[in-house]
């Protein structure tokens, strides 16, 4: 499945669990904080999927692998290193104190 489609199919399945919420509110009604809480965390989850889906292009993009880059085992020219200093010690002609 593509990434749509499970995200389609993650919507109908909260769509289903909406509505059974509603059927249970219905029959026990709507004034107990347990069904409250359940009737929020239904909205909060569809609130988190309508996002996901609004990121799923971007995040498609994301799981892409960035192109690898070879680099040589052959050592590099020492000209490169001219005029640099040594991590921690300061310029060639000083010493570390």
């Amino acid at each position: 499945m593509s990434l749509q489609e499970d995200l389609a199919a993650v919507q109908r399945s909260l769509d289903n669990l909406v509505q059974s919420v509603e059927r249970v509110e219905q029959q026990v009604g709507g004034g107990s904080l347990e069904i409250r809480r359940v009737r929020t965390d239904a909205g909060h989850l569809r609130e988190s999927v309508a996002l996901l889906n609004e990121a799923a292009p971007t995040l498609r993009r994301a799981e892409a692998r960035p192109d690898l880059v070879a680099i040589s085992d052959d050592p590099y020219n020492s000209a490169l290193w001219t005029d640099s200093d040594d991590e921690g010690l300061g310029a060639r002609d000083r010493h570390a104190p």
